[in-house]
């Protein structure tokens, strides 16, 4: 999944039929998914939070700008707010699938696209900035809305994008690239705001900076801004922190930080709350740092990660965090009926008159079984004394195995649905059928691909895993070894089923070809393990 988050803020917080009619200008484009809309009155400006794939939210942000340029007019606006345009400021995120850089384009495309359509004048800032003066969103604000007439006049000030002229009904728009921001609150056991403030200055950043008596010095921790407050209806005080770039600081670290100064100064951490929503990688990272400091395996399944991570962090203790509202990827994931059912159900439905779900389905289950037993074999000797020396192989062999077996897992209604999109291919209008039929049939094809491709590796985490693992395990290496050999024939047969009318068409060449290495590759690595195991077991 390619996720990319976009937050613009705009000018208007006071008339919910302006501010919902520019977040429903988004919303309203395919693929674009709304979370949220927080408006203020007193700020007199409105943050909308929308996330999707790249080209959809890139649609998505062009629209929102277009809405506000259409509906608010800044000369006659107020607020508390520093501000600048009618949509004031469009960051891109990166949240799962993309990298900065591919913010960074999305950006420049938007203000490019808004410049020549909308002939406003646009900067870019943060990781897009042209010029280092320009990555602080503060610095090209600085005057505001009011400074524009004369600052456009000037050659340092020229947009990136867009004409040197005031706009008056709009003003100038900022779009850039930023990391995540996570709005994160650690909670203590005492009342007092004071006490919180202490913590807080401990852990942020520019940690005292003369806010405090005990004098001026740096904080524990990079990226982070934080404070001290009491909330009456939680009846405690939190360290309220703003988490900037969680590569630098995660979650588990701020956490870890405030304990760490709480115990210092005589209190307790008791909890945790996250305002908003979090990528999913930084709850599985907390979870895996609590388990291995537990001395526990973190390759184990991803809801036991997020377990560990909600529990350890104290996340459900001032209000009620639930992994599917609050984790932004576990919101958008689709339903996945087939992947839900049991195991008789399962069977029972492929045992039915209907040609879903097939082989491809059966095919992706067996290769997420091969990956199961991979894992578990790897997790079996992790708290033996005897394995301590091999520790961080079978972590490695088991979280890869369970990254693996997730995805096979979530190919098993991918290809029932490829197969439904082709259906609908035949469908078509007759002038778009040709068409749709190729482009669905190639569909049909890449989903087993995928499965196919990820088997070389499940059968050799099998092999890695009987390396390092017990002996006693070796005939658990040699079933999931066999049905990763199981799951890449069959998925490389469903790739060449899809394929076998399109032999004129160069991709379909390039698929089969890519099919018929990585079933190569399995059944090489597969056969390997099967006959260490055979004669591990006395059978020539």
């Amino acid at each position: 999944m390619k996720l990319v988050e976009c937050v613009p803020n705009i000018s208007e917080g006071r008339r919910p039929e302006v501010y919902q009619a520019v977040a429903n200008a988004a919303a309203g484009v395919p693929g674009v998914h709304l979370l949220d809309v927080d408006s203020g009155a007193e700020t007199n400006r409105t943050v909308i939070t929308f996330v999707g794939e790249p080209e959809a939210v890139l649609e998505g942000a062009f629209a929102l700008v277009r809405a506000s340029f259409e509906r608010i007019d800044m000369r006659g606006h107020t607020g508390a707010h520093a501000r600048m345009g009618a949509t004031d400021v469009v960051p891109f995120v990166p949240v799962a699938g993309v990298t900065m850089e591919d913010c960074v384009e999305l950006a420049r495309r938007l203000g490019q696209r808004l410049g020549d359509e909308l002939e406003v004048p646009v900067y870019l800032y943060e990781h897009a900035a042209t010029r280092p003066e320009r990555r602080s969103l503060a610095d090209i604000r600085k005057g505001e809305y009011e400074a524009l007439p004369d600052k456009l006049k000037t050659p340092e000030f020229a947009p990136d994008f867009g004409p040197a002229s005031f706009v008056p009904s709009f003003g100038a728009v900022v779009v850039g690239a930023r990391k995540f921001l996570v709005a994160y609150n650690v909670n203590l056991n005492v009342t007092d705001k004071r006490w919180a403030n202490r913590v807080a200055f401990d852990v942020r950043e520019k940690g005292r900076s003369g806010d405090d008596d005990d004098g001026g010095e740096p904080g524990l921790l990079k990226a982070v801004r934080g404070v001290g407050w009491y909330i009456p209806e939680y009846g405690c005080a939190q360290v309220s922190m703003n988490l900037v770039d969680l590569d630098v600081t995660p979650l588990h670290a701020a956490f870890d930080a405030c304990e760490q100064s709480a115990r210092q100064r005589g209190m307790r951490v008791t909890g945790s709350e996250l305002v908003g929503l979090v990528p999913r990688q930084s709850i599985l990272d907390a979870g895996r740092h609590y388990l291995t400091r537990m001395e526990r395996s973190p390759g184990v399944p991803e809801r036991d990660v997020v377990h560990a991570a909600v529990r350890s962090l104290g996340l459900n203790e001032v209000a009620r965090f639930e992994p599917k509202e609050k984790v932004i990827e576990y919101i958008l994931a689709p339903q996945r009926p087939l992947a839900g059912m049991t195991l008789q159900e399962f069977a029972d439905e492929t045992s039915r008159d209907s040609t879903a779900p097939g082989g491809g389905s059966v095919a992706a289950l067996a290769g997420a079984l091969a990956a199961a037993l991979a894992a578990m074999v790897a997790n079996l000797p992790h708290p033996k004394k005897a394995f301590a020396e091999k520790r961080r192989e079978l972590e490695a062999i088991s979280i890869r195995s369970q990254e693996l077996k997730q995805q096979l897992l979530d190919a098993i209604d991918e290809d029932t649905w490829a197969f439904q999109r082709l259906m609908e291919a035949g469908r078509a209008p007759e002038v778009e059928r040709e068409a749709a039929v190729l482009e669905a049939t190639l569909g049909a094809a890449r989903v087993p691909l995928a499965v196919v491709e990820a088997c070389p590796e499940v059968a050799e985490l099998c092999s890695r895993a009987r390396a390092a693992g017990m002996k006693a395990s070796v005939s658990d290496v040699g079933v999931g070894a066999a049905m990763a050999r199981a799951a890449a024939v069959g998925a490389a047969m469903n790739v060449l089923v899809n394929l076998r009318d399109l032999g004129g068409v160069a991709e379909a060449q390039q698929l089969r070809s890519r099919a018929e290495a990585a079933l190569r590759r399995t059944e090489e690595a597969a056969a390997a393990v099967e006959a260490h195991v055979w004669k591990h077991l006395g059978r020539e």
